[in-house]
């Protein structure tokens, strides 16, 4: 305790010390003057009691800078947070290709895995594991598409990304809408060109047999003409089907504004398809209540619903010689309208594909009866505009139900 308070006065006398020079220089100016001594010797007594009670200067302790090391930081709280937060699945890994951690949603679409896993044990796919490779090299974003087929088929657009400390991410991003409606494009594309393709066909053949070989047999002529005539209808009404789902598709967003009664729609509809159920043999039976059935919707969008469901329960379930159609609205409960017939029924395969464009159980069965293979596609359409719904039951020798709740 001593020592340190004698190093503290010594220090303060020696921060004073240019200043207790000066005044004893300046005493020893005013002896060889002739001066008197007693101003300046008080002078030097009242300064170094002040040194004295002025408080020393602290040191100030030199700190050598903290060297961060060169291993990354483990995935700690604020990386689990982080990837946590995403609703798609997320892998956090290192320099190593070791997964540090896995998110919720990974965790229930990929399953859990082991503590500091290799990622080959989650990508499987050589050109993906490429992609996260290049990018643990450069440390730049990379980023592949990729096709889940086990245990059913997703596909993801995979993304790698750096967030630093050697730590890296990689994202899944479903986008298995996007690949199946490019498919359905690329579908509908090739089936509406097949479609048209064959009745052109049969055009061109019939059009240069009556320019060379049939040119003067009138027998021919009239016979070809009317084949001719027939495919001409054909692909009138491929095109008109494919305008009314073009039309439907822009307007698939806006519900009707209209409420309808659904017992004369449906009673114009049994009306104007009994000259084709007498011309196949089919009775056409309608069971409605009395009071009105009052819905939200639009008069011909519903018309060609009933008139499809109605037309196709004739021309497919034309073995069962009839088909009912009954409106059920009962209090509290939706409103339904069931369409059945009593023919040959579907097999179980088909029943969830009915819906999709040009889908035909049997392709010659539906061109002989002139399908087009878009009818149910229009129906599906209408219905979501109207924010309804199909449901089809059916089997194979029991007949078919096709019920619309809205």
């Amino acid at each position: 305790m001593e020592d340190d308070e004698g190093l503290d006065i010594a220090g303060r006398l020696k921060e004073n010390a240019l200043l207790l020079a000066g005044l004893c220089l300046a005493a020893a100016a005013a002896a060889k003057a002739g001066l008197s001594l007693a101003p300046v010797l008080a002078s030097l007594v009242v300064l170094a009691f002040l040194a004295l009670l002025r408080p020393a200067r602290k040191r100030v302790e030199f700190i050598p800078p903290r060297v961060l090391s060169a291993e990354p930081a483990p995935a700690g709280p604020e990386a689990a947070a982080l990837i946590d937060a995403f609703d798609f699945p997320v892998l956090l890994i290192n320099q190593e290709e070791e997964i540090l951690r896995q998110n919720e949603a990974a965790r229930q679409i990929f399953g859990m895995l082991a503590d500091r896993a290799h990622i080959s044990a989650r990508l499987r796919a050589p050109g993906l594991l490429d992609m996260v490779r290049e990018g643990l090299k450069t440390g730049k974003p990379q980023q592949k598409d990729y096709v889940e087929r086990v245990p059913s088929s997703r596909a993801y657009r995979v993304r790698v990304s750096s967030i630093g400390q050697g730590q890296f991410v990689i994202a899944f991003n479903d986008v298995s809408s996007v690949h199946k409606m490019d498919q359905m494009r690329t579908d509908f594309v090739a089936n509406a060109s097949h479609e048209l393709r064959t009745p052109l066909a049969s055009l061109r053949g019939f059009i240069e047999t009556l320019q060379g070989p049939a040119k003067s047999d009138l027998k021919a002529q009239e016979r070809f003409l009317g084949i001719m005539l027939e495919q001409v209808n054909r692909m009138t009404r491929l095109v008109d089907d494919l305008l009314s789902l073009s039309r439907l598709e822009m307007k698939a967003h806006i519900a009707p504004g209209d409420t309808v009664d659904l017992v004369p729609i449906l009673s114009h509809v049994r009306d104007s398809l009994i000259p084709l159920g007498a011309s196949l043999g089919v009775a056409i039976s309608l069971k409605a209540p009395d009071a009105p059935v009052m819905v939200p919707g639009d008069r011909d969008e519903l018309v060609q619903v009933f008139e499809n469901l109605v037309e196709n329960a004739c021309k497919y379930g034309q073995e069962g010689k009839a088909v009912d159609i009954e409106i059920a609205a009962e209090p509290g409960k939706p409103v339904a309208v069931t369409v059945a017939d009593y023919g040959p029924g579907i097999e179980a395969e088909h029943v969830p594909r009915l819906t999709e464009r040009f889908y035909r159980v049997n392709v010659e069965a539906s061109r002989s009866k002139k399908g087009t293979g878009l009818g149910l596609a229009i129906v599906k359409h209408i219905l979501t505009r109207h924010r309804a719904r199909l449901q089809i039951q059916s089997r194979p020798g029991e007949g078919s139900r096709f019920t619309v709740v809205f």
